[in-house]
């Protein structure tokens, strides 16, 4: 190793000894300053002499911004594209299933395959969150990205009314690549960025609601074109993604040093009853927020509506959850993650009882576009939330991980659920939709609960 290098790491580790000693800015004893003060800045205290009085040990300083930074925040935005951008495309695959090559099966049995996806991705959180924090995030990356575009490439190679092989290599092989990517590419901002990294774990997950806008143009002109088809439609998506994925390998870069044998706290963590709280309310929401990212385009197409708001619904409201990916964090890290995050889920569970009412061109489109911009903004703000529990900056991939880990389930059985309760042929759009608000409903009174108990606890309204 070169001198450089050497000097390098034991900056770094030099760093990562005095975070645990940070000193707080502004005087202690100003109520404005305790008022202002972020979640993370409170886990953030320099200790004290034996006099009392704060210790002089070196700060650690986060850039919040550099080169570098934006690079990590650039590539952690490609590896969004790819991952959470396909799941959430995932209406597509549904609405050509179930119309023309998986016929012989149910939308239910259908939505499995897009459901595992959403569950591999979220739930592989709680292994790549703590192998993260222990410093394997260049291993996560480069052999998530090489299982993921393997898998993909296959699905192109599945055939008509075979489900056991869109089944293996959408939900299976591509939903166990996301789970070793997602977390990792979420929590790599949180080595830069305290004052903004609400914002720039916004800016990170923006890149799913870009690709699922995307990827529906795409791959509904080419499904459509007979000359292209289905195979060479996954394709062309999987080569977009090789160069995405190839790109964000080759610029993304840890800051702070690994966890090494240092064990997070688990039981402490697990008996965090605010934060335990939290877990159960994302679970709820997210039991329901994909019902629509599922169901919207067969929803489209089974009300008769023109063959481009077929296709452009899904396109709709994922452009928007672009916006809601980065407009809410902005005033999270004004307002507190916690008074953003209740907000747009309460209008979130609202919102979907207005698809009752969206029959008709006029009500759908500002449907897909008020619920793409809510519900972006729910899904990027949660893990900042669950990060602000974090006592130090070893517990944050720990916390994220364990938070998706549980909305994983949710997101594994509420579109199925849902499926089964549309009841097809007959096709009883109430049920779903009164399944989803209600879910989300209820999940925003536990995250209501949740926040009275940390509002008490900081001794402040901005959380």
């Amino acid at each position: 190793m070169s001198v450089t290098n050497n000097q390098d790491r034991l900056s770094t580790e030099k760093d990562s000894a005095s975070y645990d000693n940070e000193q707080s800015s502004g005087p202690s004893s100003s109520a404005d300053a305790n008022e202002t003060r972020s979640p993370m800045q409170d886990l953030e205290k320099e200790g004290t002499g034996q006099a009392g009085t704060p210790a002089q040990a070196p700060t650690l300083e986060f850039p919040e911004g550099g080169l570098q930074a934006w690079l990590a925040v650039l590539g952690g935005w490609m590896v969004t594209f790819c991952t959470a951008g396909t799941m959430q495309s995932f209406g597509v695959y549904q609405s050509y299933y179930t119309v023309f090559s998986l016929t012989d099966h149910p939308p239910a049995d259908i939505s499995w395959i897009g459901s595992l996806q959403g569950c591999f991705m979220f739930g592989g959180g709680i292994i790549s969150g703590q192998l993260f924090d222990k410093g394997y995030f260049r291993q996560l990356i480069g052999y998530g990205s090489i299982l993921f575009l393997f898998s993909s490439f296959m699905l192109s190679l599945a055939q008509p009314h075979h489900f056991y092989q869109n089944f293996l290599a959408q939900g299976v092989g591509m939903g166990f690549a996301m789970g070793m990517m997602f977390m990792p590419a979420l929590s790599i901002p949180s080595h830069y960025f305290k004052k903004r990294r609400a914002l720039a774990m916004g800016l990170v997950l923006s890149g799913g609601s870009v690709g699922s806008t995307i990827y529906p143009i795409l791959l509904n002109r080419l499904f459509a074109n007979p000359s292209v088809g289905f195979a060479w439609g996954v394709r062309a998506q999987s080569f977009l993604d090789l160069a995405f994925l190839a790109f964000a390998n080759a610029v993304m870069r840890t800051r702070l040093p690994p966890r090494g044998k240092k064990n997070v706290d688990m039981l402490g963590i697990v008996t965090d009853w605010g934060y335990v709280l939290t877990c159960l309310g994302s679970f709820l929401i997210f039991w329901g927020l994909f019902v629509p990212y599922f169901y919207l385009q067969l929803f489209a197409n089974k009300h008769d509506m023109p063959a481009n708001i077929v296709t452009y619904g899904i396109t709709i409201l994922n452009a928007l959850g672009i916006v809601g990916r980065m407009v809410p964090n902005f005033f999270a890290d004004i307002f507190g993650s916690f008074n953003a995050t209740i907000a747009v889920s309460v209008i979130s569970g609202g919102l979907v009882f207005a698809l009752l009412g969206s029959t008709t061109p006029a009500g759908y489109v500002p449907f897909a576009v008020l619920y793409g911009f809510t519900s972006g903004g729910f899904s990027s703000l949660i893990g900042p939330v669950a990060a602000s529990y974090a006592r130090d900056i070893n517990e944050v991939g720990t916390r994220m991980g364990l938070l998706t880990f549980v909305s994983s389930f949710a997101l594994l059985t509420g579109s199925p659920i849902s499926g089964a309760l549309l009841h097809p042929p007959e096709y009883l759009w109430w049920r779903p939709v009164v399944f989803s608000g209600v879910t989300m409903l209820g999940g925003s009174v536990l995250l209501l609960i949740a926040r009275t108990m940390m509002t008490k606890k900081r001794g402040t309204w901005r959380v």
